[in-house]
């Protein structure tokens, strides 16, 4: 058994080891970057038979899992393919350091430009994902970044496979080893040593469930990217093609639904709900739907919504239901019981879908299309380290760009204030 001043002294050392590595990161060429990531994707190739045997004995220890727990644990040759794939797609990314974010020239002559930097270290603190451990040690590396890795302990031997292919390619690429690394420890206790290093640390970011970032944000002493829970919306307008819409619901909630960029509630236009409903119960045979009294009025076959069911987070087979009156009432809706991830609008109408928008204020708004594309990798990011619903420098899917920040840099001609 480890005594807390023992794993203090444990953890402070992982992160000493990784507040030096990250100055060598940070100063590497983008090239040796890049070469370190394309190592890291073809070690993670390589080294498919051992991480999956790693991820059975994981899954034979966890099997009292809920499932939606362990469809993320679950790792199979098409899913570690495109964890290596994700990777290549980062180090495919235009270069973020020393890249000049603006400059102007002061009225005394002063050249005054911003420059982006890495962040430091990074904290990546997350429940039974392991994928998240690639995804995050080469985006923190793209950013010139180290990182520490503090995974489920349902992953902990997949993590610990995992690892060892990120280490891999960083020697291929002359980096150091501890520029990523695993907490070895899966005590919960590890976690708030790790994120009150204050003078180690520069960002936390926790993945996982609500329990699981309130415990590090009433722990923390530094930065912490939040993301509570993913109560994300589709909303069936008025104008909405019919076709569209069910497809859209349908693999919105079906096609992963243990994911935070599931939908949770369906609000119907009541001018379309007599229409729609029945045909989306029809679409939804595994699907437990639960229903607000109107929607129950139109379908007897409804569960009755409770009050809780409008902020719930199902992870699951599970979608409520209500009936609106218009895209005020849908927007007004949202912003009540919404979570700031995703919503969703299906309409033809231009002139709607540009006021949706608009109006609503979420991470990821998005028209005609399903609630699963907020994430870093179909957007654009190569893969993604988390999603933020706090509103601070990064908001939504949070790739390389989100874990830099920017310098600035004065270049004078012996100026002095006066």
């Amino acid at each position: 058994m480890t005594s807390s001043l023992e794993r203090q002294a444990l953890i402070r050392s992982v992160a000493v080891a990784a507040r030096a590595a990250s100055r060598i990161v940070a100063r590497a060429t983008e090239d040796q970057r890049n070469r370190a990531l394309l190592a890291i994707a073809d070690a993670i190739e390589a080294g498919t038979v051992d991480v999956l045997a790693a991820n059975v004995r994981d899954l034979e220890s966890a099997m009292d899992l809920a499932p939606a727990m362990l469809d993320r644990l679950r790792l199979d040759e098409a899913r570690i393919a495109v964890l290596a794939a994700a990777v290549r797609d980062v180090a495919a990314q235009p270069a973020l350091l020393g890249r000049i974010e603006g400059t102007e020239v002061r009225p005394n002559g002063l050249q005054v430009s911003r420059v982006r930097i890495p962040l430091g270290v990074i904290a990546m603190i997350y429940e039974a994902r392991p994928g998240v451990t690639t995804d995050a040690a080469a985006l923190c590396l793209k950013a010139g970044n180290a990182c520490i890795l503090r995974g489920g302990k349902e992953a902990f031997e997949t993590n610990r496979a995992l690892l060892r292919t990120v280490q891999a390619g960083l020697a291929v690429a002359d980096l150091p080893a501890e520029a990523v690394q695993l907490v070895p420890i899966t005590d919960r206790e590890a976690i708030a040593d790790l994120v009150k290093l204050e003078d180690l640390i520069d960002l936390a970011i926790p993945r996982g469930g609500e329990g699981l970032i309130r415990f590090v944000s009433e722990h923390a002493r530094v930065p912490v990217i939040k993301h509570y829970k993913g109560v994300c919306h589709v909303y069936v307008h008025a104008a909405a093609d019919l076709e569209i819409a069910l497809a859209i619901v349908r693999n919105a909630k079906v096609s992963r639904p243990g994911v935070c960029n599931a939908a949770e509630t369906v609000l119907i236009d009541r001018a379309i709900a007599e229409a729609f409903l029945p045909r989306m119960i029809e679409a939804l045979p595994e699907v437990e739907l639960r229903g607000d009294a109107e929607a129950c009025a139109l379908a007897p076959t409804l569960h009755a919504a409770t009050e809780e069911d409008w902020a719930a987070e199902y992870l699951d087979l599970v979608l409520a239901v209500k009936i609106v009156g218009d895209l005020p009432s849908a927007v007004a809706h949202i912003e009540r019981y919404g979570s700031s991830h995703t919503e969703a609008i299906v309409t033809t109408e231009r002139a709607s879908a540009e006021q949706f928008l608009r109006d609503v204020d979420s991470s990821t708004v998005l028209v005609n299309a399903s609630t699963r594309f907020a994430d870093g990798g179909e957007l654009g990011l190569g893969a993604e380290i988390g999603i933020s619903t706090t509103r601070i420098h990064a908001y939504g899917p949070m790739g390389a760009d989100g874990l830099t920040t920017t310098k600035f840099v004065v270049r004078g001609t012996g100026q002095i204030r006066s």
